[in-house]
């Protein structure tokens, strides 16, 4: 005889950033039509379908560079990666016959070791290499900005990165998308590197740190890492801008639509709504956005309802 079901209450794990119950319950029982809703009328959210996402993005990053062509300028991107997406953005590039000499992209972050030495572009699963893969070397060699005016974190710029953004004018758009910790870029929660009051967190430029294992088990599910939960397989610590670098940028954007490999499961259905709609704490980083401009795009699967399923498993 299957018995009465009864509250068991208890403590989230020590690693786990955010643990506020009330707060967790709260974003937890929202529904899709209630995300879109901000108390700041410019944090815009909108919900849409799963397959339009990714042509948002690169729409998007096609009109900053095509805008600032015809004005005349130079066009500073703050980007994330590995994305193959890349590569349609490179074909419209190519289609339109966009020169990109006046393109300079900055990387957001980048793997480190144990020691904090940052990963080279010959590490297979760097991201200036995967940069250059599907966006560099996919656009026509006439075209291509000069490799130079594409930068990335490195342990000989580290110290400076956040300089080397603001110096090329300060970023016309940001781009990003929460980890399962609420990361934005590798700012990471809970990590010694990030410590601080909210607002000493939001002067914090770019460093290298410490990676919550929640981040270490996200990527070991990534493609470069063999999709199969390889946690030894991804580095301990990242390079990454600052929270100071977010804000300073003219625009930001925030996507919001990681599935595994298409399907209905995602770790990033819960921390969205916390991001979106939770506290603004050092403990959900991405929930800083909350409190500048930004534009957010969450799929259909991402703002489905959060909800028991007994006959499912993994």
């Amino acid at each position: 005889m299957t018995k009465e079901v009864r509250p068991f209450p208890f403590t989230p794990a020590p690693f786990i950033p955010f643990k506020d119950k009330a707060e967790l319950e709260r974003v937890r029982k929202m529904s899709g039509e209630q995300l879109t809703h901000h108390k700041n009328p410019d944090f815009k959210i909108k919900i849409v379908k799963d397959d339009l996402l990714e042509h948002i993005f690169v729409t998007d990053m096609f009109a900053e560079i095509k805008l600032a062509a015809e004005e005349g300028r130079k066009v500073v991107l703050i980007i994330p990666n590995p994305n193959p997406g890349y590569r349609k953005l490179a074909m419209m590039i190519n289609r339109f016959h966009l020169d990109c000499k006046h393109v300079y992209t900055f990387n957001m972050d980048e793997w480190a070791d144990q020691d904090g030495n940052i990963a080279p572009e010959t590490y297979a699963a760097s991201f200036m290499r995967s940069t250059k893969k599907f966006f560099y070397s996919e656009i026509l060699p006439e075209l291509r900005m000069p490799e130079s005016q594409m930068v990335g974190p490195s342990t000989k710029n580290i110290t400076h990165y956040s300089d080397m953004i603001a110096q090329a004018g300060g970023a016309d758009c940001c781009y990003s998308g929460p980890g399962w910790t609420g990361h934005l870029a590798f700012i990471e929660p809970d990590v010694p590197e990030f410590a601080g009051s909210l607002e000493e967190f939001l002067k914090m430029g770019a460093r290298v740190t410490t990676l919550n294992p929640l981040t270490i088990a996200q990527n070991s599910l990534h493609g470069c890492f063999g999709c199969s939960g390889d946690i030894a397989s991804v580095p301990p610590k990242a390079a990454t801008i600052g929270p100071r670098d977010v804000f300073a940028a003219k625009r930001r954007m925030e996507i919001h639509g990681i599935t595994t490999s298409g399907t209905f499961v995602t770790w990033q259905r819960m921390i969205s709504r916390l991001v979106l709609h939770g506290p603004v704490t050092p403990s959900i980083p991405s929930s800083i956005l909350q409190l500048v401009p930004t534009d957010v795009y969450v799929t259909e699967t991402l703002a489905a309802p959060i909800e028991p399923d007994w006959e499912f498993q993994y």
